[in-house]
């Protein structure tokens, strides 16, 4: 295998477990509420706070690692988001799961914010919408096995085995991260070339790269409240138990979030070879395409056309992911490439994930989980209109090298 294989078949695996171990908790929200007493708004809570501390760690990781060697990075931060879900199982209390979920956005963050940036500076510009497509096969893929293997296990066998179950892999691949990958990129790069304070404050000068990300942030709201709360839309609306809801929930996760995430990334690069929007017009039918079969799942009361229609949802939400990725790459220099992801991920979660759970659930215990979901759905109007932005902002071709 060569090292650029090797390279990407561990960031891929580590991406895997990042989203298993993050989304397991939502397919057992129904036993754990059950368990310790929690309310919608406590559940919702337990999602935010991930996100909060996610978002928040991000920047102060990729401080680091545009001055370090990243694969040390990424190792840690596997161990530590492992150790941390492992440590959910014995969890005593509310209290003690809130600390847990902050302690997953630590290990997961330091990941997250590193490892798209690490990949893509290993591919040419032409083909790092696909690459980052395929490793973005990991979140619909990851996503699924955490509602399916969280709502058997749960079912089974309770909410602490599947988070016992879901950590362990996470800390062989850690150490695999530590001693395989290398990071070349350090390895050369002259002292003069890392970056500095003004290289960091010219990404909030970017309008671009910002509008971009918030495009990206409107689009993580959606999936982060869709993602919390739809495994418990299907128990209360649907009439199917625990375990049915997350596997059917997962099994559209994964085919349809795949074949989004698949469809997204090779369009894209497609349409590059026609025009350098090619990113933003991904975007902009994902965030368009999404209102009818949202609206139409959600008021419909027939199972097979709600799920037909929430599969068709989620294809939409996964298109952008290799695009988003690709744009983010492109529209900013090569020396803070860390820092932009970082600056990326901190702006999605705080207007987006770290959100829209929590909002769902109030907005469930005051109207209804259906006109919840709906109203979180809404976030694509916004999203459109910031795609436009970066677009019509953006003069330079994807292809043109940043120094």
């Amino acid at each position: 295998m060569t090292n650029v294989k090797r390279l990407f078949w561990i960031l891929f695996l580590l991406n895997l477990f990042n989203y298993i171990d993050r989304q397991v908790l939502y397919s057992v929200f129904p036993l754990i509420q059950r368990d310790l007493g929690l309310s919608d708004l406590q559940l919702g809570t337990l999602a935010s706070v991930f996100m909060l501390v996610y978002m928040c760690y991000a920047p102060l990781v990729g401080y680091f690692a545009d001055r370090t060697q990243r694969q040390k990075w990424i190792g840690a931060s596997a161990l530590i988001w492992s150790a941390a879900t492992l440590a959910c199982a014995a969890a005593k209390n509310y209290a003690g799961l809130l600390f847990t979920r902050g302690l997953i956005g630590v290990g997961e963050a330091g990941f997250t914010t590193i490892a798209q940036p690490f990949l893509a500076e290993n591919y040419p510009k032409e083909k790092r919408a696909t690459i980052l497509a395929a490793f973005g096969l990991a979140l619909p893929a990851g996503s699924a096995l955490g509602y399916l293997l969280g709502g058997l296990i749960g079912q089974h066998w309770g909410w602490r085995a599947a988070f016992m179950l879901a950590g362990v892999p996470g800390l062989f691949l850690g150490i695999l991260a530590l001693t395989r990958l290398k990071d070349q990129r350090r390895l050369l790069q002259p002292p003069a070339d890392k970056p500095v304070a003004k290289d960091y404050l010219a990404l909030l000068k970017n309008k671009p790269f910002l509008f971009i990300c918030l495009a990206h942030a409107m689009i993580t709201f959606i999936i982060g409240g869709l993602s919390a709360w739809m495994p418990t839309y299907l128990h209360r609306y649907l009439e199917m138990d625990v375990a049915r809801a997350g596997a059917i929930f997962g099994a559209l996760v994964v085919v349809c979030g795949a074949a989004g995430t698949y469809i997204g990334g090779k369009l894209a690069d497609k349409l590059l070879r026609a025009t350098p929007k090619a990113y933003f017009w991904v975007m902009a039918l994902a965030l368009a395409g999404l209102a009818v079969p949202a609206w139409t799942g959600i008021q419909t009361g027939n199972v097979p056309l709600a799920l037909t229609c929430f599969g068709l949802a989620i294809v939409c939400l996964f298109l952008p992911t290799g695009p988003i990725a690709a744009a983010i790459v492109a529209s900013t220099r090569a020396k803070v490439h860390s820092m932009a992801f970082a600056v990326n991920i901190f702006l999605i979660h705080a207007l987006g994930d770290a959100l829209s759970p929590v909002l769902v659930g109030q907005a469930s215990d005051m109207w209804g989980l259906k006109t919840a979901v709906l109203l979180c759905c809404t976030a694509a109007a916004p999203g459109l209109a910031f795609t436009w932005l970066a677009a019509r902002l953006e003069r330079r071709a994807p292809e043109t090298p940043l120094p």
